[in-house]
């Protein structure tokens, strides 16, 4: 039987470029769904949106797919958004993967990592190309350069992304996450970062995810950091890493 797979992109690239890499490794041994995130769904961010906007398009997707227990697997933006999903429907989980997701609560930060997100919300002020140097720029660890934008005009799906961008932040803000359902997940987490990400956020949100999840396992590449994501720069090794997760949670699973 073939692993029934969720799979969300961050908040710019679509899921079929996030993941155009990774996906042809799980072919065979798995259903991947690589999901679109609702806040483009028609177009524009909604006015009204929120990260139950995404939990609620999560749900109908995998009804609509006829998947009962599944795999979810998030980077960035998509693994906070995973994170809520967890939360809302743990029953409905098989395993939660994060790859370096944008948010993971708003309770129990430390000071280092209050001061980071201080800094993420002081940028929402800035015109978009500055917001996003700035942003990106606290992503990553201080030694490390972020590569200069393609040349040329930017692709089609990039017209509502800088307000999906600005519509993120508010609503993870905004939304209060179930640390007593995590608690309880009776599926296994996974926790993978970049070791050349910022440590006051992915190292911090890591050390607090490992307070929370009974059966939580965390892989780091040393090499990567956010703007060169392990899906993206180590398909084969990202691949064999979750497909070896997904198989070890199925055997959980009660007959």
């Amino acid at each position: 039987m073939q692993l029934p797979v969720i799979l969300l992109p961050g908040i710019i690239t679509p899921a079929d470029i996030t993941y155009r890499y990774l996906l042809p490794q799980f072919e065979g041994p798995a259903t991947v769904i690589a999901r679109d995130l609702a806040i483009y769904a028609n177009g524009a961010p909604p006015s009204d949106y929120s990260l139950d906007t995404e939990v609620d398009a999560i749900l109908n997707a995998v009804d609509e797919a006829g998947f009962e227990r599944f795999h979810i697997g998030g980077f960035s933006g998509g693994g906070a958004i995973s994170a809520a999903f967890a939360a809302r429907h743990p029953h409905r989980l098989a395993s939660l993967a994060l790859m370096e997701p944008a948010w993971f609560g708003n309770e129990d930060q430390s000071e280092d990592e209050i001061a980071v997100r201080e800094a993420v919300e002081a940028t929402e002020s800035l015109p978009y190309a500055g917001m996003l140097a700035a942003f990106a720029q606290l992503n990553v660890a201080d030694d490390v350069e972020i590569p200069a934008p393609p040349a040329g005009d930017p692709p089609d799906w990039m017209e509502h992304r800088p307000a999906g961008i600005f519509a993120l932040g508010p609503a993870c803000r905004d939304h209060t996450l179930d640390l007593g359902a995590l608690r309880s997940l009776n599926a296994p987490a996974l926790y993978i970062r970049g070791g050349r990400s910022n440590p006051a956020m992915y190292l911090r949100m890591q050390e607090r995810a490992a307070r929370l999840f009974s059966d939580f396992t965390v892989e780091i590449f040393e090499d990567r950091h956010h703007f060169d994501p392990p899906h993206r720069s180590e398909p084969e090794r990202t691949a064999e890493l979750l497909l070896s997760f997904w198989e070890r949670a199925e055997a959980r699973l009660p007959a």
